[in-house]
């Protein structure tokens, strides 16, 4: 059995790997790690730095074969906030994959709270009257009407990379 160790606790994030990582073949290890980036990712490049941190120190801290680390994050394009999200993958060779998510603007009251300094997580619970979202549906959750919940979104990301790292164990290191 090989280890991956999740760089967070969170059980939406866990549930995703947990969809693609399943057991008899593997044990999964949630850990609350450092992301090493600002409590709220505020563009793509802080929201992917985020999720390679979570995975390369889950990595270090469990002694896996594999680490997994998965952020969220908010970016703006053309003075519009979107709800953004990456993941990454890390073994003990040094490799790192990175994957991002799905896209989705967010409301103006939603980044007018993001840009007062608020966390989304905050923002949203204010916004729905709902507790603990981010460990939930998550704001794609609210925003999809329910369609898409942010273990799902999250799954795609882990599915991403799994099916990334097969690619790259099965045929060795490509350049872009």
């Amino acid at each position: 059995m090989k280890t991956v160790a999740i760089g967070t606790k969170n059980e939406a994030k866990v549930a995703a790997v947990r969809a693609v990582f399943a057991a008899p073949s593997w044990r999964l290890v949630p850990l609350d790690v450092p992301s090493g980036v600002s409590v709220q990712p505020l563009s793509d490049e802080e929201t992917r730095l985020g999720a390679m941190n979570r995975a390369k120190r889950a990595l270090d801290a469990a002694g896996a074969e594999i680490g997994i680390g998965l952020e969220g994050g908010v970016m703006r394009i053309d003075g519009q906030w979107w709800l953004c999200n990456w993941g990454a993958l890390a073994d003990r060779s040094g490799l790192v994959l990175t994957a991002a998510g799905a896209r989705l603007t967010l409301p103006p009251e939603i980044g007018a709270g993001l840009e007062a300094g608020r966390e989304l997580g905050e923002v949203m619970e204010e916004y729905t009257g709902r507790r603990n979202i981010r460990a939930n549906e998550g704001a794609v959750g609210v925003l999809t009407n329910g369609r898409i919940k942010r273990a799902a979104m999250f799954s795609h990301i882990v599915e991403l990379l799994a099916g990334h790292y097969e690619f790259f164990c099965q045929n060795g290191p490509f350049t872009v």
